[in-house]
């Protein structure tokens, strides 16, 4: 039986153990002291992938794009308007495949943008190519 579950800070990436009766209530982190919710999605490199994706009790929607990418960049609004509606049932989240190869690597990147859902630091979802905020939030609403 769990009553409570691990929240990642998204900006020290800390983990925290939140009561389960208390996650809509959107607490601050123990460490920093930051919103657990913002609101925005995540940026992540490297390291902090793997603690989200790892240690976080929540689903995390993270989107893999890079700089040069039109449809990435045309995306990244929808993605931030669909965190606004996912929050705090999903942690969404970026991961610029540029700067952080591993990760793209690991998960077999072929093209950009991807989403992958992961649940448990398993991946239960994944979906390539642009998508806007409201057809964001019905696939991971489908997903989970």
């Amino acid at each position: 039986m769990s009553d409570s579950h691990i929240i990642v800070c998204p900006h020290c990436h800390a983990p925290n153990r939140v009561p389960a009766d208390k996650l809509a209530a959107r607490g601050s982190c123990g460490k920093c002291k930051q919103p657990l919710f913002d609101g925005h999605p995540v940026e992540l490199d490297t390291a902090s992938f793997d603690q989200h994706i790892g240690r976080s009790d929540l689903p995390v929607l993270v989107d893999f794009w890079a700089p040069w990418c039109g449809p990435c960049r045309m995306m990244a609004p929808a993605f931030a308007q669909a965190a606004l509606q996912l929050e705090p049932q999903v942690r969404l989240a970026k991961l610029n495949t540029e700067e952080h190869q591993r990760p793209a690597a690991q998960f077999g990147i072929r093209s950009i943008p991807t989403m992958i859902l992961f649940r448990n630091g398993r991946e239960i979802a994944r979906q390539s190519g642009a998508m806007d905020a409201a057809n964001i939030v019905r696939w991971v609403k489908s997903a989970l």
